[in-house]
C-alpha cells in the first residue's frame, strides 16, 4: 500500500498550565458549552495540538482506548512524543485477530508504550458455554456489551477524560462527533484528535512517518475488530465499515454510537 507523504508536523509548544480537575463534572448547561467552546477552538488545530492540549487539561485523569486501527497507531505515535505517560488500554474480548495482538507488540518495541490489555471476567470458552454456544452468532450487541462496553467501564475509572480515533467520514454515526464533547453514556469527556481526519490523511501520516500497522489492512480488511464479525470488504464496497457484522443492521459496537435511547456514545 503506498500513499503520498504528508508534511512533517511540528509538536506544538507547552501552553500554560491549567489546574488539574479532581473530580467528574455535572454535566450542566455551563459545562457543556464550556467543551463545545473548547471544541470549536481546536477545531483548525493539528492533533498534536489537541493532544498536548489534552494531557496538559486531564494530566493523570486521560485515558486512550485502542483497537490498533491505523487511528489509533497514530495517535499512539504522537503520544510517544508528547505524552508517553498516558494510560492506554485495549478491550482484549478474547476474539480478535492475531495480527491485532501481535501489533500490540511491535507498537510497545518502537514507541515503548505497554497497552494494558482488559480482558472479561470470563474466559471465551467460558461466556459460551454460559450461552449455550457463541453469543456473537445470536446477538452481537450483547456480546459486544459484555466484552468491550463493561471493559470501557472498567478502564476509565478514576479517569475523567478519554481519547479515541474515530473520524468522522467513516460513519454516520460519526458524523457528528466533536473534538471536545461530553461522553453521557460514560460520563467522561470524549476527545477525539482526528475527528476532522480523512482516511487519505491517516495512510499519509502512516506512510510518511512509518508508523506499524496491522497487516490485514493489505488484505481487503478496512476496519477490523473481533474476528467471528470482521469480514474482508470487495471492490465495490465503498463504506469502510462494511465489514463488520456482515449480514446485519449492526455497524457499531456501542462504544462510539450517537443515536441510542439511553445516550450519546459520542
Amino acid at each position: 500500500m503506498t500513499q503520498p507523504a504528508s508534511p512533517a508536523t511540528t509538536v506544538p509548544a507547552p501552553r500554560p498550565e491549567v489546574a488539574e480537575p479532581t473530580a467528574p463534572w455535572e454535566a450542566t448547561p455551563e459545562f457543556l458549552a464550556e467543551l463545545a467552546e473548547h471544541s470549536a477552538r481546536l477545531e483548525t488545530a493539528t492533533p498534536e495540538e489537541i493532544i498536548a492540549w489534552a494531557h496538559q487539561r486531564y494530566a493523570s485523569h486521560l485515558t486512550m482506548a485502542t483497537a490498533f486501527g491505523p487511528e489509533g497507531c497514530v495517535i499512539l505515535s504522537m503520544l510517544a512524543e508528547i505524552a508517553p505517560e498516558t494510560y492506554v488500554f485495549n478491550l482484549d474480548t478474547g476474539y480478535q485477530f492475531q495480527q491485532t495482538l501481535d501489533l500490540r507488540d511491535t507498537i510497545a518495541r518502537k514507541y515503548g508504550i505497554e497497552v494494558d490489555m482488559l480482558q472479561p471476567e470470563l474466559t471465551v470458552p467460558e461466556y459460551e458455554a454460559l450461552h449455550n454456544g457463541p453469543l456473537y452468532k445470536t446477538n452481537p450487541t450483547q456480546c459486544c456489551f459484555d466484552r468491550k462496553i463493561k471493559l470501557l467501564q472498567q478502564g476509565v475509572r478514576g479517569k475523567h477524560a478519554w481519547m479515541s480515533g474515530i473520524r468522522r467520514d467513516q460513519s454516520s454515526d460519526r458524523a457528528a462527533a466533536a473534538i471536545v464533547g461530553w461522553d453521557k453514556k460514560f460520563q467522561l469527556v470524549k476527545i477525539s484528535p482526528l475527528a476532522n481526519w480523512t482516511k487519505q490523511d491517516v495512510w499519509k501520516r502512516i506512510i510518511s512517518a512509518d508508523v506499524p500497522y496491522n497487516p490485514l489492512h493489505d488484505q481487503g480488511y478496512p476496519s477490523i475488530g473481533c474476528w467471528p464479525c470482521t469480514r474482508s470488504v470487495t471492490a465495490g464496497e465503498t463504506d469502510e465499515r462494511s465489514g463488520r457484522w456482515s449480514g446485519t443492521a449492526k455497524t457499531e459496537c456501542g462504544l462510539h454510537t450517537i443515536q441510542e435511547h439511553d445516550g450519546s456514545g459520542i
